[in-house]
């Protein structure tokens, strides 16, 4: 028998090709390895801030790792909700992702309208971070303990300023959660952020702010404020050396700023895996931690499943806190 010349044999190759193939040529390429070409990640938030950070140091050894580019796109805006809405509704395919903050957890409970779910509308990476806060006083008020301070505000309770950096921030929540667990006499006092607070925490316009580790350490180490206390359980490797809130008598007391990367609901698991595996091999590299640590962020890690449940805890929490302090929804 003759053979087929090539022309007719490659014909018959793609005769025989699966029709459901043929009827949907993007389904060949869905076959190239993940990722075939850029990818995005939205930061919600400005950059400069503790996100923005992560997303960029990390975004970098993907793209070395991968063999694509990670491009970051800062969308600010709204409390965070700007970004973290066009995260929500991106094409969920793995080449749009994004990372979060702590605001995630808490703006379900502070926004009527919202246009996403924190949980039904992601599917969580991986925990990456963790940023403790800090009880920043005005040097001048006596006090050098959490005990001492909240003695100080209750006989002194028209001076119990508080700055928080506004409307559904962690500096909110802390200061609220603060509130109840001391029963202090907390009048906050909302800014645009710690630039805008610093100012008045320093000339003792107001005696305290419970801010970020990244955002308060210069002024702390300049003496510019007096450390107090951090904000969570342990102590954080930046400031070893101030004790824990929760050491000097709150108990209970635990407030951070804290997230990771997420992929729009929908993304398939095997992405969802891929950028687990490469994400937090990222987080193990020395100059990775090392970078991030310097900037008062705590590296974190672990699997999709245990961000899920964090995501869940911190619900629990901060649901819980903006009910009692009576907050109501816009």
């Amino acid at each position: 028998m003759q053979s087929i010349p090539r022309k007719f044999a490659a014909l018959l190759s793609v005769l025989a090709m699966p029709a459901a193939l043929l009827a949907n040529p993007g389904a060949a390429l869905a076959q190239q390895p993940y990722p075939s070409r850029p990818v995005t990640i939205i930061v919600p938030a400005p950059a400069g801030g503790g996100i923005d950070l992560i997303a960029r140091v990390v975004g970098e050894k993907l793209s070395v790792k991968l063999g694509q580019p990670f491009i970051v796109e800062n969308r600010p805006g709204a409390s965070n909700n700007l970004g973290t809405a066009v995260l929500a509704n991106a094409k969920p395919d793995g080449y749009t992702i994004g990372i979060v903050g702590g605001s995630h957890n808490i703006n379900k409970f502070l926004f009527k309208n919202l246009g996403w779910d924190p949980e039904k509308s992601f599917e969580p990476i991986v925990y990456t971070h963790e940023i403790p806060l800090v009880f920043a006083a005005y040097p001048k008020v006596p006090a050098k303990t959490v005990p001492e301070l909240v003695t100080w505000m209750k006989a002194n309770p028209a001076e119990a300023k508080v700055a928080t950096s506004g409307r559904g921030s962690a500096q909110e929540m802390a200061a609220e959660m603060f509130r109840m667990v001391s029963g202090a006499p907390v009048l906050l006092v909302p800014y645009k952020g710690s630039s805008a607070a610093h100012p008045d925490l320093i000339a003792g316009r107001t005696v305290l702010y419970i801010d970020t580790i990244s955002a308060i350490q210069e002024q702390v180490k300049s003496g510019n404020v007096r450390a107090l206390a951090v904000s969570t359980r342990k102590r954080s490797k930046a400031l070893p050396n101030v004790p824990t809130a929760e050491e000097q008598g709150l108990k209970g007391y635990d407030a951070n700023t804290n997230g990771g990367f997420l992929a729009p609901a929908g993304t398939p698991k095997e992405i969802v895996a891929k950028l687990n595996t490469e994400i937090n091999a990222a987080l193990k590299l020395p100059e990775v931690r090392a970078k991030l640590e310097a900037a008062g962020i705590e590296v974190q890690g672990g699997t999709p499943q245990e961000y899920a449940a964090l995501i869940k805890s911190d619900l629990a929490k901060w649901g819980k806190v903006v009910k009692e302090a009576n907050i109501q929804p816009e």
